[in-house]
């Protein structure tokens, strides 16, 4: 055979392993940054003070609350295998992308903060930016999620061991949190 022949046959096929890797590689995931970052535009009383609505919440103290005696006697109860702040069964709802790969994770992320901001809203490395939050769209094509009663039933359901009955509405009238300068505009 021809040696260019065999040359151009090459490229062809080094050119066709390169679009199916491209095909195949799976789009760079959003990164979860912490409620310190989401806090930074998100604390003035001006856009509703989001960040200081949260600490005050139950869902800030998420995680710290697996150390109470109470969460403790549940889990004996239960049989689990670790404490509960170490223990995948109660981690998964108590803290923010528990279980996802590290790599998801920036720097800034804090397990201790519980169920934060990205929990409900979604990582937020790529929506975080001051001119992509401005444009609702924008902010929802790169990652954010507006909850809604699924996104909460995901972790309050009777697969809690201290699971109660569920009210959407009741609950979310205690937990939203909106900017009032949307509302204005």
């Amino acid at each position: 055979m021809n040696p260019k022949r065999i040359r151009i046959v090459e490229l062809a096929l080094l050119a066709s392993l390169v679009a199916v890797g491209a095909q195949a590689a799976d789009p760079p995931a959003h990164k979860y940054i912490g409620a310190s970052k989401c806090g930074m535009c998100h604390k003035t009383a001006a856009k509703g003070d989001q960040l200081g609505q949260w600490t005050k919440s139950a869902h800030a103290k998420a995680f710290e609350v697996l150390a109470s005696e109470k969460a403790l006697a549940i889990a004996k109860e239960k049989g689990l295998d670790k404490p509960p702040q170490e223990n995948d069964a109660c981690l998964k709802c108590h803290v923010t992308g528990h279980g996802k790969p590290a790599a998801m994770f920036e720097a800034s992320f804090k397990k201790e903060e519980g169920v934060s901001c990205e929990s409900c809203h979604g990582p937020g490395s790529d929506y975080k930016a001051i001119n992509v939050m401005k444009d609702l769209a924008a902010s929802k094509a790169a990652g954010l999620i507006i909850p809604d009663e699924k996104t909460c039933v995901t972790c309050h359901n009777s697969e809690s061991p201290t699971f109660k009955a569920f009210d959407f509405k009741t609950m979310w009238a205690k937990i939203q949190h909106p900017n009032p300068a949307k509302a204005k505009s």
